[in-house]
């Protein structure tokens, strides 16, 4: 799933053909759409650069369905986004309604350790590589999708370019994901003002595999995404909706419908450094992470 959520964020916003159609428009006075998508890319790769200068809440509700559709079980996590000497953690503040538990903290605080122990050249390397392959996921989307301007829309008040994106025969990825793009089609939203990606919608055309090809999403999945402007020009995610058929180890079927959504961007600051502690009495075994600015 995660792969996934990184590939429509950071990558072109893949739709069904029939989704809602944008309003007609005189071809003869539109853009050509080559316009419209290099700035979009420039304004996506600066957008995906500057998340990590954000905290933010996030909502993930991860729900297994059955052939009918009906809700099987459900888990839902409420993090916030923080930073621990400079470097984005996402800390879990609820789980199904609950704070977290006592082993949910002990795994927190083991990944807190290991962020720590960290040294800068490792840290340093580890950050390039994680921005060098989100950053050739968004170079490869001119060359592997063909894009057409279809009309434009007014999405949330404003108005943004409509473009239809196909997969490009004979495309060869590049990246470490770039194999999914020939298998998705697209529509994407572009605000008119600064290219932002405002929305999109899209549909598995092939079945790809994920999590060291121990799962298969499935032809049918869809995909759905909106983004919210959380400052000059950068666009961040606001909701993502995976519904997926897949199928694990090739065997069992599953239907699963993830729906994860952000709130409350706020500009990070840096410095911050965070630790665990435990109010109150010694024989309370809650502990909270709590942080620090450095000055």
């Amino acid at each position: 799933m995660r792969t996934l959520i990184i590939m429509i964020t950071a990558a072109v916003g893949f739709a069904q053909t029939n989704g809602s159609a944008a309003q007609p428009q005189n071809h003869s006075i539109l853009p050509d759409a080559r316009a419209i998508v290099g700035p979009s890319i420039a304004a996506t790769d600066r957008s995906w650069r500057a998340r990590v200068h954000y905290t933010y809440l996030q909502r993930d509700e991860d729900r297994r369905l059955d052939s009918h559709g009906l809700v099987k079980s459900e888990d839902v996590e409420v993090s916030t986004i923080i930073f621990v000497d400079g470097v984005p953690f996402e800390q879990l503040v609820e789980h199904n309604g609950l704070p977290p538990s006592a082993e949910e903290q002990r795994k927190q605080k083991d990944k807190l350790n290991k962020l720590k122990r960290e040294t800068r050249e490792e840290r340093v390397a580890r950050l390039r590589q994680e921005e060098e392959d989100n950053a050739s996921l968004i170079r490869e989307v001119p060359q592997a999708f063909k894009f057409e301007l279809i009309g434009e829309e007014v999405v949330n008040g404003k108005p943004a370019y409509v473009l239809q994106a196909t997969p490009r025969p004979g495309y060869r990825p590049r990246g470490k994901y770039g194999g999914m793009f020939s298998k998705v089609k697209g529509k994407l939203w572009v605000d008119k003002k600064d290219f932002g990606w405002v929305k999109a919608d899209g549909q598995v055309l092939q079945p790809f595999s994920i999590g060291l090809f121990l799962a298969r999403v499935l032809p049918g999945s869809r995909i759905t995404m909106e983004q919210v402007r959380v400052g000059d020009g950068i666009w961040m995610p606001k909701y993502i909706e995976i519904r997926a058929a897949a199928k694990i180890f090739f065997i069992k079927s599953l239907i699963i419908d993830k729906v994860m959504t952000y709130s409350d961007y706020r500009p990070a600051q840096t410095g911050i450094t965070c630790d665990w502690t435990r109010p109150g009495s010694p024989r309370n075994t809650v502990r909270h992470l709590s942080c620090s600015v450095k000055s």
